[in-house]
């Protein structure tokens, strides 16, 4: 099957921005969700994915397919540069960041109850290793496959496997207080 992506690319090459711009629009959310997933951080997660793209727009020129599939390169890219940041920053995860509560929420309770379990889970995936980080963000909430992720993160996919199910163990200890909590925080609501 022939990557989608290969005839926008070959034209951006050749100087057509109306071709880059298809491949900005097609990839642009996906770029975006992975660096902030990644960085905690929306604005920094715009610049990175900014950054991709204007390497891609370099680097088109040179793009040879069949070595591997445009969007794997640009998913790399993208995950070079956020490990990138986070060794420069030697990150701090903020359990505030980029959390808003959508209006018409149900109750103040359950905005509350929502935000403080989206903060917790915000934080344990924060404070997961780049690798265990990068595998979960990927398969999880990029909807990857295994295959695909172990291409876009340079490991086999037993090694994909095995970042997987720790990171899993990590989050689960990592959350398991707090749904104990959150339990007891609704039942002691629904009882008031």
């Amino acid at each position: 099957m022939l990557d989608p992506d290969e005839d926008d690319v070959r034209k951006a090459a050749a100087g057509d921005a109306l071709a880059a711009g298809a491949l900005v629009r097609r990839h642009l959310p996906r770029m975006v969700g992975l660096a902030r997933r990644m960085l905690n951080d929306a604005a920094e997660a715009e610049d990175v994915a900014q950054e991709v793209f204007l390497r891609v727009w370099k680097e088109a020129p040179k793009w040879r397919p069949g070595a591997a599939k445009f969007e794997t390169w640009m998913h790399r890219v993208a995950l070079n540069l956020c490990y990138d940041r986070l060794r420069r920053r030697r990150e701090t995860p903020d359990p505030d960041a980029g959390l808003a509560v959508a209006d018409g929420a149900p109750s103040a309770n359950a905005a509350w109850l929502e935000r403080q379990r989206a903060s917790k889970v915000h934080v344990a995936l924060g404070a997961l290793p780049e690798r265990q980080r990068a595998a979960i963000t990927l398969v999880h909430f990029e909807e990857r496959t295994n295959i695909e992720a172990a291409e876009m993160l340079e490991v086999s996919v037993d090694a994909l496997e095995s970042l997987l199910a720790r990171g899993r163990r990590s989050l689960k200890a990592a959350l398991a207080d707090v749904i104990e909590d959150l339990i007891g925080d609704a039942d002691g609501a629904a009882r008031s």
